[in-house]
């Protein structure tokens, strides 16, 4: 089996286990939420995170990965950035309404975008901005109602948009730049996320819900649903590290647009929410623009994998004529070397 074919494999290994977990903990939270009335969903994420790292301990213990420690600072500004960012979206579903919180949620993609083309010049082709476009309008008009604006909403989406495109863009660049896997960078960096969330947690379950979570009724029902939501998360975040890790930024929310569309459907089948027409169009155009997108990413892929292959072959060739290389001295390596980085760093991100 070609390395092309086995990476192939664990990238749709990778994003199914990214759907499958994800879908399950939404309908795990909504029944806590919405049915038990357990309304605290910051401190839950941080019980999350610890729940992960313990898991990823005992993995550690029973050698099924190793440990490889890196910069130090880098893992935690990331981790501590990571925390952030879900403390602030959880603050913009608090603040504003559903349907703008949505469209805080649909506008990481093109942050993402922008940000990768102005500080990693990366290049997006018509064919893939068409695809995004398509997903975008689709999750729209799937999930989009009001649009109720308000100073502080839309500072808090502002701050929580930029800083979770960056927190998913370094992921991406962390584990190419150190070599680590996602066991690795998740394992040194959830202790970062678990500690900035469950310090500031329950101050802002109490300042969005009025309630605090220490007098809360934990009934034995309750009690089942957060263990059940915690160890679901494991799977939760690690797929969340290794989907970026095998892809990028913008794929990971491709992804999670189309996780958007099945909760929707999910929550309409088993659950017998509302359910309308312009629910239906909408999940039908995500699906067609998350197909296009997945369709021509692969495609350019290969284009790039191609030419890749075709320069490492000019390369050969000319190392095998060395009257030839000697003429041309330098300009031959020139010419054919420094393409070829730059296309196995395009075709890396």
């Amino acid at each position: 089996m070609s390395e092309n074919h086995k990476f192939q494999l664990g990238t749709i290994g990778a994003l199914s286990l990214s759907v499958v977990s994800s879908v399950s903990i939404v309908i795990c939270n909504k029944a806590l939420i919405s049915t038990l009335g357990f309304t605290f969903a910051t401190t839950l994420t941080s019980w999350h995170l610890l729940v992960t790292f313990c898991s990823l301990h005992v993995a550690l213990w029973m050698k099924w990965f190793e440990h490889k420690p890196f910069d130090p600072r880098a893992v935690m500004g990331f981790g501590i950035l990571n925390g952030i960012s879900i403390g602030l979206l959880n603050l913009s579903l608090g603040f504003n309404s559903v349907g703008f919180y949505q469209m805080t949620k649909l506008a990481i993609i093109p942050c993402t975008v922008l940000l990768e083309t102005i500080f990693f010049r990366k290049v997006f082709s018509r064919s893939i901005q068409f695809s995004l476009t398509m997903l975008l309008l689709g999750v729209g008009i799937a999930t989009v109602t009001d649009l109720q604006l308000n100073a502080l909403g839309s500072f808090l989406s502002l701050l929580a948009v930029i800083t979770t495109c960056i927190a998913q863009i370094m992921t991406n660049t962390i584990q190419k730049k150190f070599k680590v896997s996602s066991t690795q960078l998740l394992y040194q960096s959830c202790p970062y996320q678990a500690i900035t969330l469950f310090v500031t947690g329950p101050f802002l379950d109490w300042l969005l819900t009025d309630r605090n979570v220490f007098t809360f009724n934990y009934t034995p029902q309750v009690l089942f649903f957060i263990v059940l939501s915690c160890l679901i998360s494991v799977s939760v975040n690690f797929s969340t590290f290794l989907v970026i890790g095998k892809t990028s930024a913008v794929t990971y929310q491709v992804l999670g647009h189309l996780k958007t569309c099945l909760v929707l459907a999910f929550g309409y089948v088993l659950l017998h929410d509302p359910f309308s027409w312009r629910n239906i169009l909408g999940i039908l155009v995500a699906v067609v623009g998350m197909v296009l997108y997945s369709y021509y990413c692969t495609r350019e892929s290969q284009q790039k994998a191609s030419e890749l292959s075709a320069q490492l072959s000019q390369v050969k060739e000319g190392e095998s004529e060395p009257l030839i290389t000697v003429e041309s001295g330098a300009g031959l390596l020139g010419d054919s070397v420094k393409p070829m980085w730059n296309s196995d760093r395009d075709l890396k991100a």
